[in-house]
């Protein structure tokens, strides 16, 4: 192990944005074939790794309705561990920012953090596409976090192709629901034929989120935050919501739009990133072999 046991290192679980959510078709096995364009955002959960020799794996900070045998963060951490025949264990706390049901990738986040940090940590060697494999047993979403690199996504969200996206500032909102994403792909409602797209086609083709029409029936909250924010600025939902993001020319008209925001609302302000911040805590831990 790189990491003696008893060492703690904390590593960064960033969001991620839909800046566009396409619904092209459905799979026999039920799951939705999409077209997406994914980018990181500089706002992250943190975890933090304590490497033991009992090969125990613990998660030690208190997830209110995550049962510590149903997070994502344990299960990556099992996963590898049988993969890889590793004896040694690990203590795992989350500093949870990103909200659950929030669209921004919260859960498949930590699990990508968890399975990259602990392949340096256990000293386990695999590649990345080995780990995205990995990643993509426990959430569609969870390569996208492992490649780190801001993609243009197709079938169920794994198959990516680099697209860097624009930069600036977002305004993130969150009304205080909690989205299942599993009722919005349900939902009869749900539009599931969009025309594919191909990747040159993007600066011209009219971009939308599929899921937004059913996520505002079923969550009004959301269509508020929606309604409200298009005042101000350039307005999408991502994934399946709760969460909205509205790009700014600056911090200062975010913080303009902010002052007049409902104060029930939850909000961040973010930069947007091509390149995953859990990259940078890669290459500083490896750095320092």
């Amino acid at each position: 192990m790189k990491t003696a046991a008893g060492a703690s290192r904390r590593w960064p679980a960033p969001a991620k944005l839909n800046l566009f959510l396409h619904v092209v078709g459905r799979r026999d096995d039920g799951y939705h074939l999409l077209q997406t364009h994914f980018q990181f955002l500089d706002y992250c959960d943190q975890l933090s790794f304590t490497i033991t020799d009992d090969g125990a794996i613990r998660r030690t900070s208190d997830m209110p309705g995550v049962a510590a045998e149903d997070d994502l963060v344990v299960r990556a951490a099992r996963l590898l561990q049988a993969r890889a025949s590793v004896a040694a264990g690990v203590a795992i706390e989350v500093d949870k920012l990103l909200p659950a049901g929030g669209g921004l990738g919260g859960g498949s986040s930590d699990a990508a953090t968890t399975l990259v940090a602990l392949n340096e940590l256990w000293d386990v060697g695999m590649d990345v596409a080995e780990l995205a494999r990995l990643g993509l047993e426990l959430g569609a979403d969870v390569p996208i976090f492992i490649h780190g690199h801001a993609a243009f996504a197709e079938g169920v969200g794994e198959c990516l192709t680099p697209l860097e996206g624009p930069l600036g500032p977002v305004l993130v909102v969150h009304p205080g629901c909690a989205v299942a994403t599993a009722a919005v792909f349900k939902d009869p409602g749900l539009t599931r034929n969009t025309p594919a797209i191909k990747i040159h086609d993007l600066a011209s083709a009219p971009l939308s989120n599929d899921c937004e029409a059913v996520t505002r029936r079923l969550y009004p909250q959301v269509g508020e935050v929606l309604d409200w924010m298009g005042q101000y600025c350039p307005t999408r939902m991502t994934g399946t919501g709760a969460c909205v993001f509205g790009t700014f020319d600056s911090y200062a008209q975010a913080a303009r739009a902010v002052a007049a925001m409902p104060q029930t609302w939850h909000w961040f302000i973010a930069e947007r990133c091509n390149e995953s911040p859990l990259l940078t805590r890669l290459a500083a831990a490896t750095g320092q072999r």
